[in-house]
């Protein structure tokens, strides 16, 4: 509980910086997202799914963003095999949804038709495999992309973040890729 606690203090301090300096400019984003994750332990999985995030700009060249991101997909999880006589055959590999709502800075600049970005973003993610069991924790993002103008208010994105969450108590190192489409205001 705590946690959640220092998360919504956060979310809402970083509400009261965006409300201070109105954004004039900014942009929306929503594409399709690839994330490779090792929640389940015994090896690395994939994911498919769609990121959405909205971010105004308080300063030139810098942002709060607001990053919502789903995955789906099935991993294999531990498990024990029952006393009995070998063959021990492994469970079905679990259906996986994994949702993460993320916050924070962004810094960009702007090269012709080129916006490069970085950005650091923290949050909250949720798992739920199903039999495995459910889970929520703190997760961290950074990383950066690309964004490349196609008409004035239209940009197409690449973007690859590094992701931490804490799911059942052990720490997962995940990366995740993104395209899509850009609307800038």
């Amino acid at each position: 509980m705590p946690k959640i606690s220092a998360i919504a203090v956060a979310f809402c301090l970083l509400a009261g910086l965006a409300a201070a300096q109105i954004p004039t400019k900014g942009n929306v984003f929503f594409g399709y997202s690839y994330f490779n994750t090792n929640v389940s332990t015994l090896n690395r999985g994939s994911l498919n799914g769609w990121e959405g995030s909205l971010e105004g700009k308080v300063f030139p060249g810098v942002g709060v963003v607001a990053d919502v991101r789903g995955s789906y997909g099935s991993l294999n999880f531990p498990y024990a095999c029952p006393v009995q006589l070998p063959p021990c055959l492994p469970p079905p590999a679990a259906g996986v949804s994994l949702h993460n709502v993320l916050f924070g800075p962004r810094f960009s600049l702007s090269v012709r038709k080129f916006r490069p970005f970085a950005e650091f973003e923290f949050g909250v993610g949720h798992i739920n495999a199903n039999a495995n069991g459910s889970d929520t924790s703190f997760a961290t993002a950074f990383g950066g992309g690309l964004d490349y103008r196609l008409m004035r208010v239209i940009a197409w994105r690449f973007q690859g973040d590094y992701v931490q969450t804490r799911f059942f108590g052990a720490t997962q190192s995940n990366f995740q890729l993104s395209t899509g489409i850009v609307l800038r205001f």
